[in-house]
């Protein structure tokens, strides 16, 4: 029998996108049927494969989206949350695979499930760009979502602070945004697929919200607090409105946690 952590390395580890998304969906479904041993022999890559496109630029020097009015603009914003989405598979099983042999299962429970989501996301987003004549790869993207990865490899309190605590949730606050301007388009099937995606991204949030919390508990630290200083530690943005309150709240991310770093 395989080990989670041979088939979580395996997703990092698979540079096609079509190829990586059955790979994440096989690893899901083969440890949600019991086919993988709870055991983390192999490590996680450093940073895992990518295609040849689309091409990774720094985020300075991306260019400049517009706001998905035109159908060029938004092909643009599609691709852009698609690359989000490839990005969070490896996110995902990176999260189950690194950091697994420190929690319970249902660790590994939880952050298969989401990246399986992601897959779907992904997959959702790639077929969409094909039904508008474009497809993922056709423009460049950033890799800021793997640097914030890396830069928290080595701790998963400042992971769980970052990635779902900060960025995914940053996701929460622009996607209703984003779907009005797909609605405003009238493009009802972008409509419905990113509709979707802020509804997963919710539980996906409360994932991380519920891991850090639990190890909190576990190493006697005080969550808000704890949260504060590992993102101003680790996180190189700002945190600032607007935000979806509700979805946070929803995700177990309440003010308490994010108000203070949002005045300063």
């Amino acid at each position: 029998m395989h080990s989670i952590a041979t088939a979580c390395r395996q997703v990092l580890k698979t540079p096609d996108p079509r190829a990586k998304v059955m790979a994440a969906r096989a690893a899901a479904r083969d440890w949600r049927l019991g086919r993988l041993a709870h055991v983390f022999d192999t490590s996680m890559p450093d940073r895992p494969a990518r295609p040849a496109a689309p091409e990774l630029l720094p985020p300075n020097r991306m260019p400049k989206r517009g706001k998905g009015g035109s159908e060029r603009g938004r092909i643009a914003l599609i691709h852009a949350l698609a690359h989000i989405e490839f990005a969070a598979i490896d996110l995902a099983f990176d999260m189950a695979g690194r950091f697994g042999d420190q929690f319970p299962r249902a660790f590994v429970d939880d952050w298969l499930k989401v990246g399986a989501d992601e897959a779907m996301h992904f997959a959702l987003l790639d077929r969409r760009l094909r039904q508008l004549g474009s497809h993922y790869g056709a423009m460049p993207a950033h890799d800021g979502l793997w640097d914030a990865a890396a830069a928290t490899a080595h701790d998963v309190l400042a992971r769980l602070a970052v990635v779902p605590m900060v960025l995914e949730a940053r996701g929460l606050d622009i996607t209703p945004i984003t779907i009005e301007r797909f609605a405003a388009a009238k493009d009802g099937t972008t409509v419905s697929i990113l509709t979707r995606i802020l509804k997963d991204e919710v539980q996906h949030v409360r994932a991380g919200t519920f891991w850090f919390e639990s190890a909190c508990a576990r190493d006697s630290f005080e969550p808000e607090t704890t949260w504060g200083a590992l993102v101003n530690r680790y996180f190189r943005g700002m945190i600032k409105p607007p935000f979806n309150d509700s979805a946070r709240d929803s995700a177990g991310l309440t003010r308490d946690y994010y108000q203070a770093l949002a005045e300063s």
